[in-house]
């Protein structure tokens, strides 16, 4: 699951992306490229079974990031760039909220809403064009074949660009599951997940908890298929230098109880629709991310191809009884480790052993 991270000139965005991944700005190849880079997705289930069965190996959960050049007229219209944009399956869209005379706001002034519906109306140009290339031949093809499936596929379309030119991001729109499937392929910009991301100033900082509820619940408010998050760049770039218990610290000292790129990464996973399953023993702790609601066959899978394809049944356990009951002889005594078929719905926090051929 890839994760672009994209915004306005100056927002703080390729500090952000450096900070998450610890990639730098020397990796960049071309002024319209995008950098990759991993994060891992904290997890205190993962920590407390490492101490629990302290193993040579401990695995966490990754989200896949991508930096992204600033959103501009000259980006959108390079091939390669809206190639990889279309690409990832969310945008995480960091908006700027900190004053600074030093580092000026290409607008001339700081407005995130403005910005963010300077950007979004980009996205849907953007979408536009791809939408009407697609209409032009179907058009073409419908005067030469009778084909309920063409006149279809342009009914949903036209409904697309309808949408479009009034301006309306397209996760606005609902689809059915066979409309979703018919357009899934064209990779519309302004339908994909979306995560914005306020940059806050030092001296928000304290409020920040306040200020991104005032947003969630004010101007973002009813977003359909967006989450907001609020960070301090500059507070996260400090915490970068620290040590865990320098970190606690200092976080305190602004009343803040984790870290804004701990809460911006447990969003994007949200977003995204996914969730952790856990193995567990003297060998490795390890964290497997899958979709939610998937099958205790499918999360063998994740593990490997051949669990899957000899699935015999699956072991399972909450990981909070799993270190109540110190480890899976105490479980087994208290009757708290089940067995379950292919069908079984993992849940997010499970422990699976899986019995295989």
């Amino acid at each position: 699951m890839k994760t672009a991270i994209i915004g306005l000139p100056m927002v703080g965005k390729t500090s952000l992306f450096t900070i998450l991944t610890g990639v730098h700005e020397a990796a960049r190849v071309g002024s319209l490229e995008a950098r990759m880079g991993v994060a891992r997705v904290p997890d205190a289930r993962v920590e407390a079974l490492a101490r629990l069965f302290d193993p040579p190996k401990i695995t966490h959960a990754t989200v896949e990031y991508l930096d992204f050049p600033a959103i501009s007229k000259e980006a959108l219209r390079d091939p390669s760039y809206m190639a990889s944009l279309r690409m990832v399956d969310a945008l995480a869209h960091v908006l700027r909220v900190f004053e600074s005379d030093t580092v000026p706001h290409e607008k001339g002034s700081v407005d995130p809403l403005r910005d963010l519906a300077d950007a979004e109306m980009e996205l849907v140009l953007s979408d536009l064009v791809v939408v009407e290339k697609r209409m032009e031949r179907l058009d073409r093809d419908r005067k030469k074949t009778k084909s309920p499936e063409l006149d279809h596929e342009f009914a949903v379309l036209t409904r697309v660009k309808e949408t479009l030119e009034a301006g309306t991001p397209l996760r606005n729109l609902e689809f059915s599951p066979d409309d979703e499937k018919r357009i899934r392929g064209f990779q519309f910009l302004s339908l994909k997940p979306l995560l914005l991301v306020l940059n806050l100033g030092e001296e928000d900082a304290p409020r920040l908890h306040e200020i991104e509820q005032q947003h969630r619940s004010g101007d973002l408010a009813g977003l359909p298929n967006t989450a907001v998050t609020a960070i301090c760049g500059k507070i996260e770039a400090e915490l970068a230098e620290l040590s865990p218990a320098e970190a606690a610290e200092y976080l305190a000292s602004y009343g803040l109880k984790e870290s804004g790129l701990e809460r911006l990464i447990s969003a994007t996973y949200a977003l995204l629709g996914l969730m952790s399953f856990l193995t567990a023993g003297e060998t490795e702790v390890h964290a497997w991310t899958v979709p939610m609601g998937s099958t205790a066959l499918k999360a063998a899978g994740a593990i490997h191809t051949d669990f899957e394809k000899k699935f015999i049944r699956a072991e399972v356990v909450n990981w909070q009884a799993l270190i109540d009951h110190s480890g899976y002889p105490g479980v087994r005594e208290k009757g708290l480790l089940r067995l379950e078929g292919k069908e079984y719905i993992v849940k997010d926090g499970d422990v699976l052993v899986i019995r295989h051929g």
